[in-house]
């Protein structure tokens, strides 16, 4: 099991996230993952979603169920492809996109976007990093995250930031 503690500006308190991958076969798996909400003590979302890979064209496709304390059950469509910059893919260009859907696939909320990825391994000894810079096209903002081993941290321009710690 994958676990992290996670904080951001919109928060008031740290989130523990989990998230679990179960093997369906060599392309598919089901993932399940949620968060508790260490100050109110209750779960800020839970999501079961089944992700399919296309190994051989570096793309992965997902759909499944969110349900958030808020906004009740929602249907989720999400998709990823990635095209190597060079060879080894040290780095990378990934569109993304992603919409989920209220019970009664009326209401909608889409995002996507584009970045780049450059993975630094052995950075230092016993130190990996990935620089990510990226632009979401819905809301029109871009982007960029850190990540060095364990510690994340994610900003854009219009002020957000988060960090996360992989446990």
């Amino acid at each position: 099991m994958e676990t992290s503690l996670r904080y951001a500006t919109n928060s008031r308190s740290l989130k523990i996230h989990a998230k679990e991958k179960f093997p369906v076969n060599s392309k598919t798996r089901l993932q399940l993952h949620g968060e508790l909400d260490t100050g109110a003590g209750v779960p800020s979302y839970f999501c079961a979603m089944i992700r399919y890979f296309f190994h051989e064209a570096s793309t992965n496709l997902g759909v499944g169920l969110h349900y958030d304390k808020r906004e009740k059950l929602r249907c989720l469509v999400r998709g990823k492809k990635k095209f190597p910059v060079i060879t080894d893919e040290v780095v990378t260009f990934n569109i993304k996109g992603r919409c989920d859907f209220d019970q009664d696939l009326v209401q909608r909320n889409a995002k996507g976007a584009a970045e780049f990825d450059w993975n630094i391994w052995k950075f230092q000894k016993d130190q990996d990093l990935r620089l990510r810079i990226g632009y979401e096209m819905f809301e029109k903002v871009p982007y960029m995250q850190i990540r060095e081993n364990n510690w994340t941290f994610n900003t854009n321009l219009k002020g957000k930031w988060n960090v996360r710690y992989d446990l």
